[in-house]
């Protein structure tokens, strides 16, 4: 059994409250797909710039998401390839 980890455990928190969110789900779920910018996820969702702006850099604080720049457009995708495993089972999980 590994040793008890607060704060290791307290990052993990983050990284799944980050998820708690429709919203922030659903970004997650587009993000398997390909990049996508704010304007893009401003369409789809239709909630103003600021409050997709404020969901991306709570995905981004997790680490979930990391952003990169094409000419002045900030475009964002998966931090890391893993988070579409751990989509892919609770996807299974609540199939059932």
């Amino acid at each position: 059994m590994d040793a008890f980890d607060r704060q290791l455990l307290e990052q993990q928190v983050v990284f799944f409250k980050a998820l708690s969110h429709p919203t922030r789900l659903w970004i997650v779920r587009q993000l398997r797909e390909r990049d996508y910018c704010v304007h893009e996820f401003v369409k789809e969702i239709g909630d103003d710039f600021s409050t997709v702006s404020k969901h991306l850099a709570v995905l981004k604080e997790a680490h979930i998401v990391a952003d990169h720049k094409q000419g002045k457009t900030v475009f964002y995708h998966l931090a890391h390839p893993c988070i579409i495993g751990v989509l892919s089972c609770v996807e299974e999980t609540t199939e059932e």
